[in-house]
């Protein structure tokens, strides 16, 4: 029961955080005039490609409906009120949020293609089964839980030891801190470790991603040391840098190697008497873990191959997925700072302004922010992008750009609320830029000299002009 009330709480608190994105970034960003709207994405597609309660039609009032829905029932589902209820209302819940998230990341396209929204998906169908507090709990959805566990941890462990050679003679952490998506406060700190603890913590991550989860089946103590192992690992990460909601899904995750015994001197859960299991849903836990069985077979056919995918989903219900992340890890931070100016004629001496993300690194004064587990897609996006640039001799070669950068950048130049309030800092309030450029930036964390004697959290030096300036009319010829 233990297990249950915290695998079933903490899930809904993170579907909590997903639909709170929703209502406040995916209109700007896939809306009717978002970057890269959902209605022009639906007319190449079908509901047999791409189940969702948009293929029926799409406007910006339905995604409101959507995510205020899934909101109140995250919450409801987060206060308990749901597992207090009958068995059918408590499986409803869980069925509803999983349909409604479903629908908005099957339409979300590049900006919800992430891995932790498939691992979000995956767990919050399977909670559907877990039954209401006074309902007898079955060990079968806790032990798919534990398959998703697992090859979470060896997936993400594989695809490290066959792809970047500094993740086998353990320097990856020697770069990962400074050139992960977002930083955090303390990501700075941990940079500046000594290089032995470096090379100790990912000794650590290999034997909890790659050995420990063959102990999550293994009897009790085992299984909980084997899940103990695991959140520790993950608490790790989540000090030491912003990763959305993925680490915090991996330690509910990992509550699932628990029994009850263990954890109840630690968790007070109220015990109320329970009720056996109906008939019905034993023969549909049943059907649910014989599925199961079969929709791994990919998945651990991927864990075999040395062409392993990260992060694939392989139907369009995201269910029984494969997992990875960090298979390459950057040497070196670049960086797109957006500027723009408002001067009528653009010159040598034009006076550019930058626009400020609100947690990738920009300003080198700024201290990086703590987000995760709330997640910041834009600035993530704006991460990726400087993977396709060629740096040679100190220009960079441009193949092309993203059309979702092209509208932001149109969208900057329209001066366009609700795009905006994606930012952190708009320098040209209540006014339209005249033209706006993006610049390639290098980055690297100061040290501790440059730190105390300027403040600096960055030392950051220009390499070449992304974009070069645009004006809304110029925009659409380039």
């Amino acid at each position: 029961m233990v297990v249950r009330f915290l695998i079933q709480r903490g899930l809904a608190a993170i579907y909590l955080f997903a639909f709170m994105v929703v209502l406040q970034q995916f209109k700007p960003l896939l809306g009717e005039l978002g970057l890269l709207p959902v209605p022009l994405f639906l007319k190449h597609t079908s509901f047999r490609e791409t189940p969702s309660v948009f293929m029926w039609r799409y406007s910006d009032r339905l995604l409101d409906a959507v995510g205020w829905t899934g909101l109140v029932l995250s919450a409801v589902a987060l206060s308990g009120l749901s597992e207090h209820a009958p068995i059918w209302l408590s499986a409803a819940t869980w069925l509803i949020l999983w349909v409604l998230y479903l629908s908005i990341v099957n339409v979300g396209q590049t900006f919800y293609a992430f891995g932790w929204e498939s691992m979000l998906l995956e767990a919050g169908f399977f909670a559907t089964f877990m039954g209401p507090s006074q309902t007898a709990p079955s060990l079968i959805p806790v032990l798919i839980l534990r398959w998703m566990l697992f090859r979470t941890e060896l997936g993400a462990g594989l695809i490290k030891l066959r792809h970047d050679r500094c993740w086998r003679d353990l320097t990856c952490l020697f770069y990962h801190y400074e050139t992960q998506p977002l930083p955090n406060p303390l990501s700075w700190y941990f940079h500046r470790l000594p290089k032995f603890m470096h090379r100790s913590s990912v000794l650590f991550s290999h034997l909890v991603q790659v050995i420990v989860p063959f102990g999550l089946f293994a009897p009790q103590p085992f299984a909980s040391i084997a899940g103990g192992l695991g959140i520790f690992h993950q608490l790790w990460l989540i000090i030491s840098g912003n990763y959305a909601w993925l680490n915090w899904l991996t330690v509910v995750l990992g509550v699932s190697g628990f029994s009850d015994s263990i954890l109840m001197p630690v968790v007070r859960v109220t015990a109320l008497g329970t009720v056996p299991r109906p008939p019905l849903l034993n023969g549909l836990l049943y059907a649910i873990g014989g599925a199961t069985v079969v929709l791994s077979i990919r998945p651990v056919l991927n864990l075999l191959s040395k062409k392993q995918l990260m992060n694939y989903s392989y139907n369009r219900f995201h269910l029984v997925n494969t997992y990875g992340a960090f298979g390459r890890v950057t040497r070196e931070r670049n960086e797109i700072v957006i500027e723009g100016t408002d001067e009528p004629v653009v010159t040598h001496e034009t006076h550019w302004q930058e626009y400020g993300f609100k947690a990738k690194p920009g300003d080198p004064t700024r201290m990086p922010p703590q987000i995760a587990p709330y997640h910041l897609r834009l600035d993530w996006l704006m991460w990726f992008l400087p993977f396709s640039v060629i740096v040679a001799e100190g220009r960079i070669q441009i193949s092309g750009y993203e059309v979702w950068f092209l509208r932001l950048i149109q969208k900057l130049l329209e001066n366009d609320a609700a795009t905006l309030k994606l930012f952190r800092h708009n320098p040209f309030e209540g006014k339209r830029p005249t033209s706006v450029r993006a610049v390639f930036y290098h980055y690297r964390y100061a040290d501790w000299n440059e730190r105390k004697e300027t403040g600096t959290w960055w030392v950051r030096r220009q390499v070449d002009v992304y974009l070069p300036p645009v004006s809304i009319s110029q925009l659409f010829g380039q």
